[in-house]
């Protein structure tokens, strides 16, 4: 048994096709969800953001003719060392491992590749999509700032996204929603604001955030999560078009 007694770890669903299955459903485009293993207050589960991707991923493959790929599960967290439990890899480090998986999947005949992305600290999986344009394997980013945003709006998301930066509104609702049994006690009181973090990447989230936390929990619900997750799923559609897939949404 684990230090937390019998509460699930992950909360995550890892796809279980076969090969068979797999070659049956002529998926054109793959996506892969990339998350972390860093800090996300008290509440939350140090594997929130690959977690959120999964669920992301999960949705996206319900709707959608792609191969859903299982996570990378740690990344570039480097500005929450501060806390126990946080694990990093070096920004070369996933972008050779993206570029890798990117590289088998062509091989096997897939013809391009959506990296789901939780963790807003990964910027290296820009510098990969962008280093795809105008090759024979095209690759893209989701979601963007403008799917969140749009996804924010339909489902009533009242903290600003620059307010909503970690463990806020937004991740605690989508948790709340898709895997309610992983959101410990506090989120109502752990509200933390602090929109002036100009040197981040200099001085890490601590001195920033006593908690940890950058948004406003208590504003959460499973309903503003369901609503966030069906947002995104529509956004979708314009990147699966983009790299190429000729089917159209189930």
């Amino acid at each position: 048994m684990s230090g937390s007694g019998t509460r699930p770890q992950t909360g995550m669903v890892l796809p279980t096709r076969t090969t068979e299955e797999v070659r049956a459903d002529r998926a054109e485009v793959a996506v892969l969800p990339v998350g972390s293993f860093e800090q996300h207050g008290a509440f939350l589960p140090l594997v929130t953001d690959t977690v959120i991707a999964c669920t992301v991923a999960a949705e996206i493959a319900a709707a959608y003719p792609v191969l859903q790929l299982p996570p990378v599960t740690v990344s570039c967290s480097h500005e929450h060392a501060a806390w126990p439990g946080t694990v990093s890899i070096s920004a070369a480090t996933l972008y050779a491992v993206v570029r890798d998986i990117a590289d088998s999947l062509r091989r096997s005949g897939i013809r391009g590749l959506i990296l789901v992305n939780g963790h807003g600290g990964n910027y290296v999986l820009r510098n990969v999509v962008q280093e795809s344009a105008g090759t024979d394997f095209r690759m893209a980013l989701f979601p963007g700032s403008a799917d969140w945003e749009a996804a924010r709006t339909r489902a009533g998301v009242r903290t600003p996204a620059n307010s909503d930066m970690h463990a806020g509104e937004l991740e605690t609702s989508i948790l709340l929603h898709a895997h309610p049994e992983l959101v410990r006690p506090g989120h109502e009181t752990s509200d933390w604001i602090s929109d002036d973090r100009k040197h981040l990447l200099t001085l890490g989230m601590s001195a920033y955030t006593e908690s940890g936390v950058v948004g406003r929990p208590s504003r959460a619900s499973a309903d503003k999560g369901k609503e966030l997750l069906a947002g995104l799923v529509d956004c979708f559609a314009e990147y699966l078009s983009l790299v190429g897939a000729e089917k159209e949404a189930g």
